[in-house]
């Protein structure tokens, strides 16, 4: 008969691995589906000063190398592999990574949420040396800079709200002439003496060898300006990873997975989806915080709940 593991974790940023360590310690051994690349978004982060515990920062693909190897060190394996299918609806459950299937009595699916980027490849190389896509994590290291931030939406005003307790000068860049953020957050950046706008332009290039120093942006009419600032942030929307679990598990209009409640008092699960014995955890459910603190935080909860579920 083929063997049948106790849980699988899909994904391995903080939530996944956090899971990954309480789960393991639990002596319920996980299967972990890193996924190529592994570590999450933190793998395209440079320093990280808001995680509790690194008084000086530590960058970010050093902190998830930590978070992999405490998972590791208590037992959990480890495959860096992309799952491409899932069989929710029979059990044990199946899951198809490297043409390889895999029988599991629980998931906790943790793939997280990519950043929607201009896809310019200049954009790319200066992830991390200057683009970036939160504003919360890396403002700080833009005090007395200048940067932008493109995007029309609540997101982009917020970023530039955060940014402007920071940088002398914020330029919020937009393709249309109308914002499509709220009266209100739209009204806040407005009355923000630092927050400048440029409207139905698009930024065309990144500018900047080792580090951003600049952008180029394509105005209505066709022209073309360089504008010289130390960073750019991206405000443009989140794309949740769950292109594999569609037909298998509830998604909403925006394809995050849909969190699910079941029980009641105690005894209830929170970290649930519309197929029991499937947990969900961190920015693949989460559209309102996306930190590396909170996904872990929802990493340890949907962790307790697996074990707690495998023992009924």
């Amino acid at each position: 008969m083929e063997d049948v593991r106790n849980v699988a974790i899909v994904g391995s940023g903080p939530a996944g691995l956090t899971a990954a360590i309480y789960l393991s310690r639990a002596d319920l051994k996980p299967l972990v589906f890193a996924g190529v690349p592994w570590g999450g978004q933190l793998m395209l982060t440079t320093d990280v000063e808001n995680y509790p515990g690194f008084v000086d920062g530590i960058l970010g693909p050093d902190l998830m190398d930590k978070f992999r190897k405490q998972a590791e060190r208590f037992g959990a394996e480890i495959i860096n592999e992309n799952v491409s299918a899932v069989d929710f609806k029979k059990k044990p459950f199946k899951i198809t990574a490297d043409g390889k299937d895999y029988l599991v009595k629980s998931v906790l699916i943790a793939t997280g949420a990519e950043t929607k980027w201009l896809g310019l490849p200049n954009e790319q190389r200066l992830i991390g040396h200057g683009v970036s896509s939160c504003a919360p994590c890396d403002a700080f290291f833009f005090r007395d800079k200048k940067v932008v931030v493109v995007g029309g939406g609540d997101s982009a005003m917020e970023e530039a709200l955060v940014l402007s307790k920071f940088a002398t000068e914020v330029t919020i860049i937009h393709r249309r002439d109308e914002f499509r953020a709220s009266k209100i957050m739209a009204d806040r950046a407005k009355a923000n003496s630092k927050i400048k706008f440029l409207l139905n332009s698009e930024i065309v290039d990144v500018l900047g060898k080792d580090k951003l120093e600049g952008v180029k942006v394509k105005n209505k009419d066709g022209s073309t300006q360089d504008l010289a600032v130390d960073g750019m942030f991206l405000a443009i929307g989140h794309l949740p990873v769950t292109g594999v679990f569609k037909g298998q598990i509830e998604l909403d209009e925006k394809d995050y997975i849909v969190r699910k409640t079941f029980g009641s008092g105690p005894q209830s699960f929170k970290m649930a989806t519309s197929v029991e014995g499937v947990f969900v955890a961190g920015d693949v459910h989460d559209v309102s915080y996306k930190q590396a603190v909170t996904a872990a935080g929802y990493g340890c909860q949907a962790a307790l709940e697996v074990e707690r579920w495998l023992e009924m």
